[in-house]
């Protein structure tokens, strides 16, 4: 079947002159165009211009999509997979600045006082050195060793690898928010499965002893920026997830 460009126009939400404009500057040719000098398209073109739309979001310059459209399938997916962790990461940071101003709004109908702490976050999401800041106060020179030997374990990690290991944490804290909701105790066998695929997890950063391991599960629960994180996934995750990584220190890091 082939389409008029008033039709692709209302298809795909882009003006007709734009479609022109592809099609003079070479960038999305018609199939062919009728004794009428209308321009038709067909299913190849319509797929070329969605893939037009998918990189203008991710504010490719056109010069630079045409290049990309000419490149190999696999060469498609390399660039797309770079533009999708930069998606990620900013999804990550317009989470945290939701959150910003929803405590704002808040604030300012006078429902909930807003520390001065929460006012800028989102704005800056690199908090790691803060973080460092904690764990070296709180476990000394054993914590400065940790946070040596993780920073050397992702140092040739691909965004792929950061993307996995993100999706990786998601599941396991979805499913431990599943359990709690079906009344499983922390030290239940099948929330203790959980534990060690989050130990599993923690140990492609660095291998936790068992005081390291059980004091990062006290960290979730009295770091703010943690526990905040958890109670997103359910209230009192933060407490569950600790207590059942001390059982875990407990069996099987001691």
């Amino acid at each position: 079947m082939a389409y008029t460009v008033k039709e692709v126009s209302n298809l795909s939400g882009i003006s007709v002159r734009t479609l022109h404009y592809y099609d003079e500057i070479g960038l999305l040719k018609p199939h062919h165009v009728g004794n009428n000098g209308y321009r038709y398209y067909k299913q190849e073109q319509l797929l070329r211009l969605q893939q037009i739309m998918l990189y203008r979001e991710l504010d490719l310059p056109l010069s630079e999509i045409g290049n990309v459209l000419e490149q190999t399938k696999e060469q498609k997916a390399e660039v797309l997979q770079e533009h999708r962790a930069k998606v990620e990461a900013k999804v990550f940071r317009l989470h945290s600045l939701l959150q910003t101003i929803d405590q704002t709004v808040t604030h300012l109908k006078g429902e909930q006082a807003m520390e001065p702490e929460h006012m800028y976050q989102g704005f800056n999401p690199e908090k790691q050195e803060m973080y460092e800041r904690d764990l070296t106060d709180r476990y000394g020179q054993e914590a400065q060793e940790t946070i040596q030997e993780s920073k050397t374990a992702t140092k040739n990690w691909s965004k792929e690898d950061y993307l996995d290991s993100q999706a990786e944490a998601d599941q396991i804290h979805r499913q431990l928010a599943e359990a709690m909701n079906k009344g499983l105790k922390h030290n239940s066998e099948e929330v203790q499965v959980l534990i060690r695929r989050h130990l599993q997890w923690v140990s492609r950063f660095y291998t936790p002893t068992a005081e390291i391991y059980s004091g990062l599960g006290d960290l979730y629960v009295e770091h703010e920026d943690f526990n905040k994180m958890y109670e997103g996934y359910r209230p009192g995750l933060a407490e569950y997830l600790r207590d059942g990584m001390k059982v875990l220190a407990e069996r099987e890091l001691n």
